[in-house]
């Protein structure tokens, strides 16, 4: 097992709030938006979400490594994160399934990391004051010198980072004699969207972000569209939303998540906004005000749609509610085949309330 030092390393906020704790990882220096996932569970599969990419990702849980890593447990084929905050970082793991510790893994892809903060505390002050940019070093303790590095890395408002994380190359998954085909936009996709796919007999042609409306027709002829989650502000992404306005133009079945659910509301008009603090967590309460009834969901998002303008739309209507904030979590597109929600219904390791919406698309499709 790899050496683990436990070297003193720094965490600074952009406000100017300070933490001391103990390099983890790579040593080395690190920059993005500070965000904190409450999840108590999965954090393999929350270091690989693309949604991630360019963020610290803080773990409010109090053990970090303690069942390892698996290859069969990643969202991409990549840590995404650019850092990661804990207070229990454990090199030693208890899984037979598990392939190798996280110090290794950390090690191997270059993810600087810091351990030993009270991560409560720090918690409780992003909640109040708000996401915004960090740094963690574990080379330079120097608080002045790592603040003048922080001044220089982007605000998250205003970003376009979904064609930093998209596949390249077009790729298929599923059997390709299946009767129905989906198009997906890969804005960030996550592997398991892909997997509940396949697993409902549909073959899936994955295409880059920026690919349009007319090149997914032309080359595979879905009989339904897909636009994915992804990580950066929804506002700076005119490119997508050209795409979903014309795939609603087409009248072919549409689903979004996440981000796909941010592009839709565009498209219709609908405007985005950064959130004081994102929803990130496996436990979020969302009513189905179509169902009306309540599911436990994934999410991980740090922009929203706003709801008086989804209120005041004559173009769509509200699916989903949060009932913790009351934000819109769902909508369709009146007198259209299109609908996407904020969350995800594809989380793995859970909860799996919200399956269903896969059926419902696959049904649309048929």
């Amino acid at each position: 097992m790899t050496n683990y030092t436990k070297l003193p390393a720094v965490l600074l906020l952009a406000d100017g709030t300070v933490f001391h704790g103990k390099a983890a990882g790579k040593i080395g220096t690190t920059t993005g938006e500070i965000c904190f996932n409450t999840g108590m569970t999965g954090y393999q599969e929350v270091f690989t979400d693309p949604s991630y990419y360019a963020q610290i990702m803080v773990a409010t849980n109090a053990h970090i490594g303690n069942y390892g890593v698996s290859k069969e447990e990643v969202e991409s084929d990549k840590i995404q994160i650019a850092g990661l905050v804990c207070k229990n970082y454990n090199i030693n793991y208890s899984r037979k399934q598990a392939d190798g510790s996280i110090q290794d893994y950390f090690q191997e892809q270059n993810i600087v990391a810091i351990s030993d903060i009270d991560t409560r505390q720090l918690v409780r002050h992003i909640r109040d004051k708000g996401a915004m940019n960090a740094i963690i070093s574990s080379e330079i303790l120097d608080v002045e010198t790592l603040r003048s590095k922080l001044a220089d890395v982007p605000d998250m408002d205003g970003l376009e980072l979904s064609s930093q994380v998209s596949t390249t190359e077009t790729y298929t998954v599923g059997d390709e004699n299946a009767a129905l085909r989906v198009a997906v936009l890969d804005l960030g996709v996550k592997k398991n969207i892909l997997r509940n796919f396949s697993d409902r007999g549909v073959f899936a042609k994955v295409y880059p972000a920026k690919t349009t409306y007319a090149e997914m027709e032309q080359d595979f002829q879905p009989n339904g569209f897909f636009i994915s989650n992804g990580p950066g502000d929804p506002a700076a992404m005119p490119y997508a939303v050209e795409t979903v306005k014309d795939i609603l133009e087409s009248g072919k079945p549409m689903f979004g998540i996440c981000l796909g659910h941010q592009l839709l509301a565009l498209a219709n008009d609908i405007p985005t906004r950064k959130m004081f603090n994102g929803h990130r967590g496996l436990n979020h309460p969302v009513k189905n005000v179509i169902k009306n009834h309540c599911e436990v969901t994934s999410q991980n998002h740090g922009f929203g749609v706003v709801p008086e303008a989804v209120k005041a739309s004559d173009k769509v209507e509200i699916t989903h509610i949060n009932l913790n904030d009351q934000s819109i979590e769902g909508i369709r597109v009146i007198g259209k085949n299109a609908f996407s929600v904020q969350y995800h219904p594809e989380s793995s390791p859970g909860p799996h309330d919200s399956r269903y919406l896969f059926d419902d698309f696959v049904a649309m499709l048929k």
